[in-house]
């Protein structure tokens, strides 16, 4: 199941409760700003997440996996891509 758009596994994030988040696919605005360039991106393109993109990984995701403040080392890539061969398993 698909938790977020750029990878991020949506059920371990320690926001989830306290911010009552449902996740970037199950809202319009995130919780975090007025908006966020990740799923923008996504949802304009009708991707369900990154990995659904034929530019996967493009340097706005690169960027979100290894130098925001919020970075995870690439783990978000590697579930898109996770996501990405169980929906064309």
């Amino acid at each position: 199941m698909t938790e977020s758009r750029c990878g991020l596994l949506c059920s371990t994030c320690q926001y989830r409760e306290t911010m009552g988040c449902r996740g970037c696919v199950e809202m319009e605005k995130p919780f975090w700003g007025d908006s966020c360039p990740v799923k923008s991106c996504c949802e304009e393109k009708e991707h369900g997440h990154c990995g659904e993109c034929g530019n996967f990984v493009c340097s706005l995701l690169h960027k979100f996996a290894y130098e925001m403040e919020q970075s995870d080392n690439g783990a978000r890539l590697e579930q898109c891509r996770q996501w990405r061969a169980e929906q064309n398993g």
